[in-house]
Parts: C-alpha cells; structure tokens; sequence
C-alpha cells in the first residue's frame, strides 16, 4: 500500500471496539457492576458518556455526578469479571488481521485499557503478533483520553512526528485526543457497540475526517488520510 503521497509513517489503533467487538461486553459488565452499588444509570448512558474512558476517570465521574464512591475492590471485581467474559464471548473484528497485514505500515496500538486486559485480548483475539511490542497503554501516561499523552506517547516510542500519524479510532474521547496530539483520524462504527449511530455522528463532531464501518475499506482509509 503506498502511503507516501500523504507523508502517513504511522497507523495507531485503538484497542476497544477497533481491533476487538470487546465494548458491548465490557459496557453490560459496568453497568451491571455500577447498578449493584447503587448507580442508577443504563446502559445506552454507559455507553455514551464511558466508551473509550479509562477506569479512573469513570469512577471520579460516578463520583461527581451520582455521590456515588465505589467500595474497596469495586474497579478490580468489575475488570475481573470483564476478563472472564472475554475468555468466552470476545471476538476481533472482521476482516481486522487481513486488513492490517496489508497495510506496508508501521503500526501500533494505543488504548485505554489496562495493561493486563490489553495484551488479554490481543492475545485472546490472535492479533498480538500483529503489532508485537508496539501496544501502549493509558496507564504509561499521565492524563488518559481526551487528553493526547497516549497518543504522543505512542508516536513518540514509534519514532514519528505526530503530522504523521494516522489513528483508527471509534470513541469521542478518542478521537479528540488524536486531534489534540496534532493527528489525522478516521471514525471506526463496525463494533456492536455503534448499532444506535453506524454514521459516527458524534465521531465526526469531534473531529474524525472519515468513518468508516467495515475494514474491507482501510486501504482507501488510509491512502485518503
């Protein structure tokens, strides 16, 4: 694929909901974890204030907004109990291991999960080979998304500028941290997860230059970038 046209040296992927139909899952698994502490919230609402959200910054918005302080172990249970359903539910993306071979790239991942469930559900999925050591996650930075540490992170280990960087991305936090970082972005809408809005409406508003819902279309994704 012959990139150079528009100067891309870089693709970064977003785990969650990218690489991985891993939100829906994770999304019902907060949820219900957020109900038994007394958080009266849905799941519709989960998903449009939390998809793409580091756990840190979710339990201090539960905080502010619902009174609500989780108890001791609340994070670590809720996070096991993702995990387990992973091991039997998650799935990669189709088409996503085909797609991004093909790229002539370099490429790497930056998510917002954490370490262990990151390289979980690579390793889960068989897509871990596919990026090797080049998987960053928030807990390397600072301030997590809408921020763009993890992104100018990630470039950073990567060794390229952030002009030019392309990142696939399927969260409003997400994408608005691409922008920050000075980064070209495409809306992802193929996760189960975006059935409500498959046109990326809140992608687009946030800054994504292009959606796009199967990964049949990455090539023309990027060569468009």
């Amino acid at each position: 694929m012959d990139a150079g046209a528009n100067n891309l040296g870089l693709v970064i992927f977003d785990c969650d909901g990218v690489l991985v139909d891993s939100e829906p899952l994770s999304l019902a698994c907060l949820t219900a974890g957020l109900n038994r502490i007394g958080v009266e919230i849905d799941f519709a609402t989960v998903r449009t204030r939390f998809t793409g959200t580091a756990m840190p910054s979710i339990m201090a918005h539960i905080a502010r907004d619902y009174g609500v302080t989780a108890p001791s172990g609340f994070v670590e249970a809720v996070k096991a109990e993702t995990l387990a359903l992973f091991d039997t539910e998650l799935r990669a993306m189709r088409g996503v291991a085909e797609a991004v071979a093909a790229i002539g790239l370099p490429v790497c991942v930056a998510s917002s999960s954490d370490p262990v469930r990151l390289r979980h559900s690579l390793t889960l999925t068989g897509l871990l080979p596919l990026f090797g050591d080049h998987v960053f996650s928030s807990a390397q930075v600072t301030r997590g998304k809408p921020f763009p540490d993890l992104f100018l992170f990630a470039a950073a280990r990567m060794g390229v500028a952030p002009s030019a960087c392309l990142v696939i991305e399927d969260s409003v936090p997400g994408v608005r941290a691409a922008r920050s970082a000075g980064m070209r972005v495409a809306g992802f809408t193929g996760g189960g997860h975006w059935g409500h809005d498959p046109a990326g409406a809140g992608l687009v508003e946030a800054g994504a230059s292009r959606i796009f819902s199967d990964f049949s279309d990455l090539a023309a994704v990027i060569v468009a970038a």
